[in-house]
């Protein structure tokens, strides 16, 4: 049952997110896929991690954790978070103002306060209580599908490219 279910789940199409808190005053980060809105009322998200990565033991004891939706075009920094790494920040930019790492380069970014951690399987859901978010930049966002890095593609815009190119 496990290889039928990576096969399917792999053609379910997803925003890539680099997750990120602070542990022991030093900066912890993990790229991940499981990422989705939960709530309005109040404003809630929630990614599931596997149990046996440092990010969920630091989210756990830290409480809060910041969610950066990676643009097109970051592939190699989704690569290095999901390694493991002495020190996956090395050269990234961060923005000061947050007590969570928050990625300067993210399409949009989302500091929470955990409010729950559900176990579930082999990982935990963890449900955060949006505290601060933005939007910044009219980009889009990397994709994952197919254990690939993918891109939306915009049909008049590939239809304006071609006609600029004579074809």
């Amino acid at each position: 049952m496990q290889d039928e279910y990576r096969e399917a789940i792999a053609h379910l199409a997803t925003a890539v997110s680099i997750v990120t808190t602070r542990y022991d005053g030093k900066p912890v980060g993990m790229t991940a896929s499981a990422v989705c809105s939960l709530s309005l009322e109040p404003v809630m998200v929630l990614v599931c991690i596997a149990s046996r990565l440092p990010s969920h033991d630091a989210i756990s004891q830290s409480g809060r954790f910041a969610i950066n939706v990676l643009p097109e075009g970051s592939e190699n920094l989704a690569l290095n978070f999901a390694r493991p790494s002495p020190d996956k920040f090395s050269g990234v930019r961060l923005l000061d103002d947050h007590e969570v790492p928050v990625l300067r380069d993210a399409l949009a970014y989302f500091v929470c306060e955990l409010h729950e951690r559900i176990p579930g399987g082999d990982h935990s859901i963890f449900i955060g209580r949006v505290m601060r978010c933005e939007r910044r930049g009219g980009g889009k966002p990397l994709l994952y599908f197919n254990r690939k890095f993918g891109r939306l593609d915009d049909p008049e815009e590939e239809l304006l490219r071609a006609l600029a190119h004579g074809l």
